[in-house]
């Protein structure tokens, strides 16, 4: 079925603009036109429209109601199968801009919580027996609804006992630590303290959902509405969107790190360069976020359930305070991680470079770290990052390296503009990625320099954090056979183009409607000159190297519904600076001494157990078996945390350019020897630094 009706878009010079005459119009009517007006712009201007039919409302359907309760926490069997009569009717609805089901399962919503909120209390009342033997299973998706009220309250006895289980466990291992003469409390006291804590965590979550607004519902339905298209393309009310300005904006306070919204967590999907959270280097992306405790307070606040604008809130705060934030790492340890709250260090984002030399391996290498593609389009002569990459390129050439080593690991993305220029930096002229729109012909971007500021070896680093405007340069100079590209099983796979459209723009007065919110949608895919697109693929590396998460699933194919990956035609490429014909070779001989090496199978056997215990998601209630299985995975943790060592005969330096730079301020000095001693440790770079030798030893530069 199609978009029917008067509202349409049409794009020009990048501006949505709508010529509709509206009535007044009262709260239920204004919001069938924000349902016609999203689904018209995504229509017109989605890189690839769907069809509104059975099968659209089937993933709507699914994907609201694993929002709605993916951890079966509010709804019975009873209530699902009075949603389940809509299954089939959400396209139907949203065309007509109707909100049948939507109003439905707001009041089946309403009267779960209702229903939850009047027995928490009791299950509370009275302390748990942690000698029963008995199961909890955290993963929603692994649990059917409960069939009736009985069964529900079941599941919050669990619920309730496995979070004062948790907090219990911690008062007991911290009254270990006392020291002799402090007073100690008696496992009852500790007990009581725990379901208390629990109570008032309880007593937050129900006071705040107690004050959700309609508006804010709304978005979550129309979001998954939306997120069938694909998982970047989504709904913004006013205020959402002014969260996510803020969050894209280089003013970042707090402890630079970007969130997402993961079933009942929040979950690290982002570390900022230069932030406190980088230089601290505890937090990791894709750690989940289960309580928040400012300096001032004795105890945390578990922000499991909490809406993500308020766990931001909670986690920001004034430059030089500190934050504690308990995290769950991916193997399942429980981890307290405190940093203390600064502005971003911009100058962490540059580029910069070092000399490594390792005697009788590779030596006078020159390394380059790029975390992002940056771009200052706001002022004349801002700052480009292939601007910069060509400065250290030609520092490094000064000191007549042969070798370079562009490293591109957690580098998410960026400005388009610079990836052509900077691929430019290692080709001749040439093209660098195809762009495409919908129903449009490909436009190739296309690097007009002629020069070749580098001419020698080139190994690029990678990782599946590397997105976007990484996985262009890295797609475009595996295909012209300029560079080797290094890293884990396939980069991040993120191929499409967003933009924002201010619904407002579509209605011409009429102010009374307003302000409806922004529409994100994918506009565009990237593809490779070779044709293929970099979307959910990413680009697999030339040479694999195995990470913790070597057998998980991550990037853009983790998501749900994410645009597929296809190709267009290739265009005309080649290049004559460098030859990689020895390629098999050099990749065969990285497996065996990745085969060999005891530090790369460690890291196998973690990323095994990382998996294994992402499988497991089923926890004991019993405090002997939970402790027990506690103190393992503390241990095993231990036994990974210290696996990387100084290497023997690398050797790490800065550029002597770089020094007075270095030296101007006390900041600077310390974070630089952070820097220094971290690639020191770096077991990837090493191996990098091995297969620099293997294509010493072949012929490379073309003739």
């Amino acid at each position: 079925m199609k978009v029917r009706g008067s509202i349409f878009f049409s794009l020009i010079a990048a501006v949505v603009t709508l010529g509709l005459i509206l009535p007044n119009y009262g709260d239920e009517q204004k919001e069938t036109v924000l349902m016609q007006t999203m689904l018209s712009g995504l229509e017109q201007l989605h890189f690839a429209p769907i069809e509104l039919d059975d099968d659209f409302s089937k993933r709507a359907y699914d994907l609201y109601l694993d929002r709605m309760d993916g951890g079966r926490r509010w709804l019975v069997q009873e209530d699902v199968d009075q949603l389940a009569k809509y299954r089939l009717e959400l396209d139907n609805e949203a065309l007509r801009g109707t909100y049948d089901f939507f109003d439905l399962s707001e009041q089946v919503l309403n009267s779960g919580i209702k229903k939850v909120e009047g027995f928490y209390k009791e299950l509370l009342a009275e302390p748990f027996n942690f000698t029963k033997s008995e199961m909890i299973e955290l993963d929603g998706d692994k649990k059917a609804f409960p069939k009736n009220d009985e069964e529900l309250k079941d599941n919050w006895r669990k619920s309730l006992k496995y979070e004062t289980l948790t907090r219990y466990f911690d008062k007991l291992e911290a009254q270990k630590e006392l020291k002799e003469g402090e007073e100690k409390k008696s496992n009852k006291e500790l007990e009581k303290e725990a379901r208390e804590s629990v109570l008032d965590m309880y007593d937050d979550i129900f006071d705040r959902l107690g004050k959700l607004r309609r508006s804010d519902r709304l978005s979550d339905y129309l979001n998954a509405l939306t997120n069938v298209y694909d998982p970047h393309t989504g709904y913004y009310a006013p205020k959402d969107k002014e969260n996510f300005d803020i969050s894209m904006s280089g003013a970042l306070e707090g402890i630079g790190a970007r969130l997402q919204t993961d079933g009942d967590y929040t979950k690290v999907s982002e570390i900022v360069p230069g932030g406190p959270a980088w230089k601290q280097k505890e937090l990791e992306a894709k750690d989940l976020i289960t309580a928040v405790k400012q300096e001032d307070e004795e105890e945390a606040v578990n922000v499991t359930g909490f809406r993500i604008d308020d766990v931001v809130k909670l986690i920001r705060g004034k430059k030089g305070t500190k934050v504690t934030l308990t995290i769950k790492k991916v193997d399942g340890a429980i981890k307290d991680i405190t940093i203390t709250r600064d502005l971003v260090i911009t100058d962490e984002g540059y580029a910069k470079s070092l000399i490594l030399d390792f005697p009788g391996k590779a030596e006078n290498v020159g390394y380059i770290k790029l975390p992002r593609f940056y771009a200052d389009f706001n002022r004349r002569g801002g700052r480009s990052c292939a601007t910069d990459v060509a400065k250290e390129l030609d520092k490094l050439k000064e000191l007549d390296v042969n070798s370079i080593i562009l490293d591109l690991r957690n580098n998410g993305g960026g400005s388009l503009r610079d990836v052509v220029k900077m691929s430019g930096l290692f080709i001749e002229e040439g093209p660098i990625v195809q762009v495409k729109g919908r129903g449009k012909s490909p436009e190739v971007l296309e690097d007009h320099d002629d020069r070749v500021q580098f001419d020698g070896k080139l190994i690029v680093m990678v990782n599946q954090f590397s997105a976007s405007a990484s996985e262009i340069l890295a797609a475009a100079l595996q295909d012209y056979d300029r560079a080797v590209i290094v890293g884990s099983k396939s980069t991040f796979g993120k191929g499409t183009v967003q933009r924002f459209i201010d619904l407002d723009r579509a209605i011409r007065g009429y102010n009374e409607v307003k302000p409806l919110g922004n529409l994100k949608l994918t506009i565009q895919k990237f593809y490779r000159i070779d044709g293929g697109s970099t979307q959910l693929k990413g680009v697999e590396p030339d040479i694999i190297l195995p990470d913790r998460y070597h057998f998980i699933d991550v990037g853009e194919r983790d998501h749900d519904f994410p645009m597929q990956w296809n190709k267009i035609d290739q265009i005309d490429y080649g290049q004559s600076v460098t030859s990689l014909d020895g390629l098999e070779n050099w990749r065969k001989a990285s497996e065996r001494r990745v085969k060999n090496d005891k530090t790369f199978q460690l890291v196998l056997e973690n990323a095994q157990r990382l998996k294994d215990s992402r499988e497991d998601t089923d926890y004991s209630l019993n405090l002997e078996a939970y402790a027990k299985e506690m103190n393992r995975l503390e241990e095993e943790s231990k036994k990974y945390e210290n696996m990387f060592e100084e290497i023997e005969g690398l050797s790490v330096k800065n550029l002597e350019a770089d020094m007075e730079h270095i030296n101007a301020d006390e900041s600077r000095i310390e974070r630089n020897k952070e820097w220094v001693k971290s690639v020191k440790k770096d077991i990837y770079i090493n191996e990098v630094l091995s297969i620099l030798k293997d294509m010493d030893e072949a012929k490379y530069a073309k003739e």
